[in-house]
C-alpha cells in the first residue's frame, strides 16, 4: 500500500526571512527553455545539437558503466584535462573542469565577487549572468551592445567592475565579436574578463580567445561539451586561464564536481574531434538555408555564428507567434524583455525539423507576410 504524501506545515509570514538571504528571496531565478512532455514535438528552443554524440563517446560510456561507479570520480578530471591540453595547446594546470560551463560561471563569481561588487557585460546576453550576479548580492552593469551588436568597449572599460562577461558568439543574438576587439578590451578592463565560448565551434571563422590566455593573466575562457559535442545530458565544461587563477578558482568548486561518466564522455569526444567538426559543419549549412527561408517570409535575421538564429518577426509581436507555434508542436524561445519582444530565438535543427518549423509558420500566416 502506498504511503500518503506528507503535507508540510504552513509557514508563518516572517519564516523565510529568518534564514533565506534577501537577495535570494527577491530573485526570480533563471528559467530554462521549456521541456516537452511526450513525443511529437519539434524542440528548437534550447540550442541542443540536432545530431548525436560520437559513437566513440557512447562506447566509452558503456565501457565505464561498471560496478566501479560506486567510487568517487577523479576530483580534478586528470584524463579530461590531459586530452584538452593536447587538443587546445594549453598546459593541464591552466585548465579547470566543471559541471557544465554554468558551474564554472558560478565558481568564478563565488571566488571573485562579493556583495556590492560590480559585474559588467554587454546586453542583451545569456540571462543566467544576471541571476548569478544577484545571488552574490553584487551589482550587474548591463552595457547595451552597439546597434550592430559590436562590443561596447569604451563603456565596458570604464565600468569599474571586478568581472566582465563576454558571451562570444553572443546569445541570443548569435553575433561574433572579432578576437582583436576582445584583446583590446582585455587590456583595458579591471578585474577578470571571462569569455564564454559555448557556441564558438559553430562559427564560420575560428577566433577563439584561448589564444589570449598566454598573453593576459586576466583572461579566462569557458567552453562547454553541451552544444557542439552533443553532450547536454552529461554537463561538462572547461575553463582555461593562467595557472594561478585556475588554482584559486579550483578552491571554490565542489569536491567531485564532474561525474565519472561525464569525464569519460568528454575525453572521448575530444579524441574524436572530427565527429564534432562534421556535425558543426552540417549545422552551419542548415543555418544558412534557414536564414534564407525566414527572410523570404519577412523576418529580419541577424548574421549568426551559432547553432541558432535571432529572427525579428514581421509584425513586431513575437509572443503570439511563439504561442501559435507551440500549438503546432514546435517550440522556439521567446524572451519577454523590451529589447527582444519582437524576436524569436530559433535553434537550427535537422533539415526535416527546420522544414516543419517553416510549414508551421506558413500555416499560421498563409500569406507569408
Amino acid at each position: 500500500m502506498r504511503a500518503a504524501a506528507i503535507r508540510p506545515l504552513r509557514m508563518p509570514a516572517p519564516f523565510l526571512a529568518s534564514f533565506i538571504r534577501p537577495e535570494i528571496e527577491q530573485l526570480s531565478g533563471y528559467v530554462p527553455g521549456e521541456q516537452p512532455r511526450g513525443g511529437g514535438t519539434i524542440k528548437l528552443n534550447t540550442n541542443e545539437n540536432p545530431y548525436g554524440p560520437s559513437p566513440r563517446v557512447l562506447g566509452a560510456i558503456r565501457e565505464a558503466t561498471t560496478e566501479a561507479l560506486r567510487l568517487y570520480p577523479d576530483p580534478v578530471s586528470t584524463a579530461l584535462r590531459a586530452a584538452a591540453s593536447e587538443r587546445y595547446g594549453v598546459a593541464p594546470d591552466c585548465i579547470l573542469a566543471g559541471n557544465g560551463s554554468d558551474e564554472l560561471l558560478s565558481v568564478i563569481l563565488r571566488a571573485c565577487v562579493g556583495p556590492g561588487d560590480r559585474v559588467a557585460y554587454p546586453f542583451p546576453t545569456y540571462s543566467l549572468y544576471s541571476t548569478l550576479v544577484a545571488m552574490q548580492g553584487a551589482h550587474a552593469v548591463e552595457v547595451p551592445f552597439e546597434s550592430d551588436y559590436g562590443l561596447p568597449i569604451d563603456a565596458l572599460a570604464g565600468a569599474k567592475q571586478r568581472v566582465t562577461f563576454i558571451c562570444n558568439p553572443n546569445a541570443p543574438s548569435g553575433t561574433l565579436a572579432p578576437l582583436a576587439a576582445i584583446e583590446d578590451l582585455a587590456k583595458r578592463v579591471d578585474g577578470l574578463i571571462v569569455v564564454d565560448e559555448a557556441y564558438i565551434d559553430f562559427a564560420s571563422r575560428s577566433e577563439s580567445a584561448i589564444a589570449l590566455v598566454s598573453k593576459n593573466p586576466r583572461v579566462v575562457v569557458l567552453r562547454t561539451f553541451s552544444k557542439s559535442f552533443s553532450l547536454c545530458g552529461m554537463r561538462v565544461g572547461l575553463g582555461f586561464g593562467h595557472p594561478e587563477v585556475i588554482a584559486e578558482l579550483a578552491k571554490v568548486k565542489d569536491s567531485y564536481n564532474v561525474a565519472k561518466l561525464g569525464q569519460v564522455a568528454a575525453t572521448a569526444a575530444l579524441e574524436d574531434y572530427a565527429w564534432m567538426e562534421a556535425n558543426a559543419g552540417r549545422v552551419r549549412t542548415s543555418r544558412g538555408a534557414l536564414i534564407v527561408a525566414l527572410e523570404k517570409r519577412g523576418f529580419r535575421v541577424l548574421p549568426s555564428e551559432t547553432n541558432f538564429v535571432l529572427a525579428r518577426v514581421p509584425d513586431g509581436s513575437a509572443g503570439p507567434l511563439q504561442r501559435a507555434l507551440k500549438e503546432r508542436h514546435v517550440l522556439v524561445r521567446y524572451f519577454d524583455v523590451p529589447i527582444l519582444r519582437d524576436a524569436l530565438r530559433i535553434t537550427v535543427g535537422r533539415p526535416d525539423e527546420n522544414d516543419a518549423l517553416l510549414a508551421a509558420l506558413d500555416a499560421i500566416n498563409p500569406a507569408g507576410t
